[in-house]
């Protein structure tokens, strides 16, 4: 990070709360707790507030985030002896001498790029639609932020990270929640809400896995994102009882806002995101054309 970045007494005080509120919606939707998705808990946290940092006047300044610490569930604890984890990050990993890891796990799984890329999009992408569009639940869904399990190099399952400073509720009413958990509701701009997946998974992540598999397997822009399309329409048409708010979210628009996070760190080098107040940090430049928009 090009800014100091730690963890403040006040986040982890509800963390293990917010854990167990995120752990009890998952479990108890009965589609999400039959998908291989699951959260890394956060049980335990611990924190110091230094009395001369800890005033109203400095926000969310990092001087108050000096010391703390957080326990989390070991992924190691919950796979099979033959199964292996790998961060999602790593299937973007090219090395020095232009060999790529993504290309190779395929390979090696025996599957085709569509059945392979199949089983990723549902350990991954079905769960994240099922929180967003039954929950307005929101992560953040970025490669290092998610723990893949694999079986024979082909992906069975996902671990989400990060829960207690990352989830978020979109335009909850926070008297809705417990307590603890009212820090997770945000307020949110209707038309900014998909950029959760706009911006988090078709831009900063499969745009990138794409070029990846344009350039070392051939596997063309357009039958990549046609396989998204059509992940999506799948879960669409399995739960039909929320087409209004399909409707009303549509992922199929032409063009959605170009948000741009180097720009949050190039203009301000001390804190990236306001975590009070996240969507007033966000800065636009102008609309991406939708990839999956041709394939409505």
């Amino acid at each position: 990070m090009g800014f100091v970045r730690g963890l403040s007494a006040d986040y982890m005080e509800v963390t293990p709360a917010i854990n167990d509120y995120v752990a009890d919606v998952l479990s108890n939707d009965p589609v999400i707790s039959q998908l291989p998705f699951a959260i890394l808990k956060e049980d335990a946290a611990l924190g110091y507030r230094q009395p001369e940092f800890n005033q109203s006047e400095l926000k969310d300044a990092p001087f108050r985030k000096m010391l703390a610490c957080l326990y989390r569930e070991n992924p190691f604890h919950k796979i099979a002896s033959h199964q292996r984890l790998k961060t999602m990050a790593s299937l973007l990993q090219v090395d020095f001498d232009g060999n790529a890891l993504l290309p190779a796990i395929i390979k090696a799984s025996s599957l085709s790029i569509d059945e392979w890329l199949d089983r990723y999009f549902s350990v991954y992408l079905t769960p994240l639609l099922q929180c967003f569009y039954r929950h307005k639940m929101v992560f953040m869904p970025h490669g290092e932020n998610l723990i893949l399990v694999f079986d024979n190099h082909v992906p069975v399952k996902a671990f989400m990270k990060d829960i207690g400073e990352e989830v978020c509720l979109l335009n909850v009413s926070p008297d809705s929640l417990p307590d603890a958990v009212k820090r997770i509701a945000i307020t949110l701009p209707e038309d900014q809400e998909l950029l959760s997946i706009f911006t988090d998974v078709f831009d900063d992540f499969f745009r990138f896995m794409s070029v990846i598999l344009y350039q070392h397997m051939a596997y063309s822009d357009r039958c990549f994102w046609q396989a998204v399309a059509s992940h999506i329409k799948t879960f669409q048409k399995n739960n039909s009882d929320l087409t209004p708010v399909f409707k009303q979210h549509d992922l199929f628009i032409d063009a959605f806002d170009h948000s741009c996070l180097n720009r949050l760190q190039l203009g301000n080098n001390k804190q990236m995101v306001d975590l009070t107040d996240p969507a007033g940090s966000l800065q636009f430049a102008g609309k991406i054309n939708n990839p999956i928009a041709p394939y409505k």
